[in-house]
């Protein structure tokens, strides 16, 4: 028993790349024009220049000029862009492209051809080609799924309760009561029977809760590790009988001492497994918000929460740890004058984007009163990154639906730990 391994991906590179999904899976063509490709790690580039370029010469035969002209051009676009990789990217790579309206809407022939390049978080074993009315997302949503499943066993003579981590929580499965009586006998049995039916009712209860674990933890989740806890001797007592099917009882990674069993039993367990799961995710990001409370609750002048505060102490190379959740909806929108250089900025929530993108393109630089200001926007996480890379601050997207992430949305969703209190020399 002890650690295990357990895969771990990088929060701000899966954020980055759940939202593009998100943003695809609301995309639509006219026809079907929107180009999906999917190369396995290993396959050689040339061979899928080869087929899309071979796919531009089939396009041809397209009825409507232009769906013809869209395809023609996505096509186009993916191969010149795969022309700049010398080989496969070590995972493989996926590529969407489409011909699709502007933001603001647009009639028939306003169409932008657009390409997005993701390098998927997991090696990508599958090909795929599709030209469709609609993007493929659904190969990288699968591979953004945290496989890494720990099942938990809460287990006394009273009852037992069956737990699973996963993604961004702990999910209490079920939990049974035993049907074993009491260690005191009722009158008129005598002691040595009473102890005989007492243990042919444990070995029963053992047996259905070993079939019942199994039945969760290879069936229908197939875990990566077991933890067993509860009170007293029982749990050693159901492992030492060998009652698990072969391939659990090999992957108990922890036994924990805990004062319940059942449901309770299962959040008491986690809440004491952190040092044996201390690479785990969900752990990792619960270990790191209740230091951010830790450093705001003891005054030590290194917690520090607000945006605007904490972007203040980001630029400024205060911060060590910045810690945001993944649901903060927030970005940044700035206008630049091409002329004087004038710069406007503005954090504001995703619905209001386009109406600041608005505001900021259609009135004059307020530097010098010309009409030649640029418009651009990206996501806070993608803004906050490109500061911390600067400053060597480390970046923690975590799930704004878990516990921890609730105790951060109090502080407005974004918090940090900061490398010294500013508020005295270093």
């Amino acid at each position: 028993m002890g650690k295990i391994d357990i895969e771990k991906q990088d929060s701000v590179k899966v954020y980055k790349i759940r939202k593009t999904l998100e943003e695809l899976s609301k995309k639509s063509g006219r026809g079907t024009e929107l180009i999906t490709v999917y190369i396995p790690k290993g396959k050689q580039l040339h061979e899928i220049i080869g087929t899309l370029q071979q796919e531009q010469g089939t396009a041809d035969n397209i009825k409507s000029d232009l769906t013809r002209s869209h395809v023609v051009d996505s096509l186009g676009k993916v191969v010149q862009r795969l022309k700049l990789y010398k080989k496969t990217p070590e995972r493989g790579l996926v590529m969407f492209c489409g011909a699709l309206p502007p933001e603001e809407g647009g009639p028939l022939g306003s169409e932008v051809v657009k390409v997005w390049e993701i390098d998927p978080p997991k090696d990508l074993n599958q090909y795929l080609y599709r030209c469709d009315d609609h993007f493929h997302v659904d190969i990288l949503k699968d591979m953004l799924k945290d496989d890494n499943l720990i099942g938990f066993l809460a287990i006394d003579s009273k009852d037992a309760g069956w737990g699973l981590l996963h993604g961004d929580k702990i999910e209490v499965l079920a939990q049974t009561g035993s049907g074993v009586a009491g260690k005191h006998r009722q009158g008129g049995q005598s002691a040595k029977r009473f102890q005989k039916l007492r243990e042919m009712e444990l070995t029963y209860y053992f047996n259905r809760v070993a079939q019942t674990t199994r039945e969760y933890f290879i069936d229908i989740y197939p875990v990566k590790g077991l933890v067993i806890s509860g009170p007293g001797p029982t749990k050693e007592d159901f492992i030492n009988g060998n009652y698990l099917e072969y391939r659990l009882q090999n992957n108990i990674i922890a036994t924990i001492d805990s004062s319940y069993s059942g449901s309770e039993g299962i959040r008491e367990a986690f809440a004491k497994s952190s040092d044996i799961l201390g690479n785990f995710r969900l752990v990792e990001e619960k270990k790191l918000v209740e230091a951010l409370f830790r450093e705001i609750n003891g005054n030590t002048g290194k917690g520090s929460y607000g945006l605007q505060e904490v972007i203040d102490f980001l630029k400024n190379n205060v911060v060590e740890t910045l810690i945001i959740t993944d649901n903060t909806n927030l970005n940044r929108v700035e206008g630049i004058c091409k002329r004087c250089k004038h710069l406007q900025e503005d954090i504001v929530e995703r619905p209001d984007v386009i109406p600041k993108k608005t505001e900021y393109s259609s009135k004059p630089c307020p530097g010098c009163n010309a009409m030649e200001v640029e418009v651009n926007e990206q996501d806070i996480v993608d803004y906050l990154e490109l500061i911390a890379s600067k400053t060597g601050s480390q970046l923690e997207v975590v799930s704004g639906s878990a516990e921890h992430g609730n105790m951060l949305a109090s502080l407005g969703k974004i918090g940090a730990i900061l490398r010294y209190n500013p508020g005295h020399s270093k």
